[in-house]
């Protein structure tokens, strides 16, 4: 008698049950509807809308013929611009040395909780991957839920009282500043004062700071800037340099460190063994910074500025509960002060809410449950990237002076069209 083939019996328990990370399933029913005939406003997946830099894209042709299997660690050439970079940034003291690259941000993340036998401490909401990452490694998670009286900020006594509650066991703090998803930032002080929380208890942050380069002010101040001896800073190509689809992502380590650095190597050489080349060589350009960079980045800033105040400001006016962002183009919204009206249309979940706008309005976006939040919270979190974004920058930078807002506003089309349907359907 032969054998039966493996069935989902086989299945590892951290697997089962896990769906499709909740950013790339809205994207994929995105295009089914739109396929579909369907009228979609994308607002689900964080992806940017703007166009990666010409010099960059330049430096890419330029590499395309590199084909040779790159050091795990990353080019060196590449690690040291990014080590220039962050000296350049935020005062950091890391070398080439203390630098990895791996093929996109998540995947040295989740190589940091494979490696690491630690507490995972997660501020919510949060990014929707952070929890599933630790489930598939094993590792314990305790979620810290912020309010919004604090900007959905966590709070150093906040994270001293779970410290002092939980022992001394070792833990890895998940800071993700600007946030995803509210687009809010720590200041220095607040960055100080939890710096001063870690140091106490001995604890290692991943600051993840993939938005640091939108934040509108361009002003961003890195976790590593206050608490360098215990700080790893996340970041890559997606976000500020519109590369999402490339896979380019750098960890900056403190040098005493560097043995985590080693482990995380070490997993990353039996795993995706080197990111790929061609990319790597163009990304020496996009982090050695420049006159062009700079004017490209200082366009981005204005056309969020200009958009996201905007929006929140719409929905806030329909009703919505809504924090203006200080970066990023995310929204969060909150339709608490609504409940009674919504319960009466049969809705009293975010996963109900987010289908409900989605079929009535078009309007595709997340539930705040997607984000480590309570069901009963009626929260989404809105991706406002559904425009040219080619066309935007290209309204920010023609002239000399500062761009005309309602210029810009009028290059975010559809997104602002998604938006001022979904307040016509709040109001509703």
């Amino acid at each position: 008698m032969e054998g039966a083939l493996l069935g989902p019996g086989a299945l590892d328990p951290r697997i089962i049950g896990l769906g499709k990370s909740a950013t790339m399933a809205i994207q994929a029913r995105s295009a089914s509807l739109r396929e579909a005939g369907r009228r979609v406003y994308r607002l689900g997946l964080g992806q940017s809308p703007f166009p990666v830099p010409s010099t960059v894209v330049d430096a890419l042709r330029a590499n395309a013929a590199e084909k040779d299997y790159l050091p795990v660690e990353g080019l060196r050439a590449l690690r040291e611009a990014i080590s220039e970079y962050h000296r350049r940034r935020n005062d950091g003291l890391t070398t080439a040395d203390d630098v990895l690259v791996g093929p996109g941000s998540k995947e040295l993340m989740f190589l940091l909780q494979l490696v690491l036998d630690t507490e995972i401490v997660i501020p919510t909401p949060a990014w929707v991957s952070y929890a599933p990452q630790a489930r598939l490694t094993g590792r314990h998670i305790t979620a810290l839920h912020t309010r919004a009286e604090d900007r959905y900020l966590v709070l150093p006594e906040q994270l001293d009282e779970h410290c002092r509650r939980g022992g001394t066991r070792a833990r890895v703090l998940l800071l993700n500043g600007p946030s995803n998803p509210t687009g809010a930032i720590y200041s220095l002080p607040a960055l100080e004062a939890l710096a001063a929380v870690a140091r106490r208890h001995g604890m290692v942050v991943l600051s993840d700071e993939i938005y640091g380069e939108l934040q509108y002010d361009g002003r961003h101040v890195s976790m590593a800037r206050v608490f360098p001896e215990g700080t790893i800073v996340s970041s890559g190509l997606s976000k500020w340099c519109g590369a999402g689809g490339w896979r380019l992502g750098t960890f900056s380590f403190p040098p005493g460190l560097r043995w985590l650095r080693d482990a995380m190597a070490a997993a990353a050489s039996e795993t995706f063994t080197s990111t790929s080349a061609p990319i790597q060589y163009a990304a020496i350009r996009a982090f050695q910074g420049g006159a062009p960079l700079e004017r490209y980045l200082v366009g981005s800033r204005a056309v969020l500025k200009a958009l996201i105040p905007w929006a929140a400001e719409t929905l806030r006016s329909a009703g919505a509960e809504v924090i203006t962002p200080t970066a990023s183009f995310y929204l969060w919204v909150d339709l608490s002060p609504l409940r009674a009206q919504l319960k009466s249309r049969g809705l009293e979940t975010s996963t109900q809410l987010a289908e409900a706008l989605l079929e009535s309005t078009g309007v595709a976006t997340l539930p705040g449950a997607c984000f480590m939040r309570s069901p009963e919270e009626l929260t989404l979190r809105l991706a406002l990237v559904d425009f040219d974004g080619a066309r935007a920058l290209s309204a920010a930078m023609s002239g000399d002076g500062p761009p005309d807002t309602e210029l810009l506003l009028s290059s975010c089309h559809p997104t602002t069209e998604a938006i001022d349907r979904m307040a016509s359907w709040i109001r509703g």
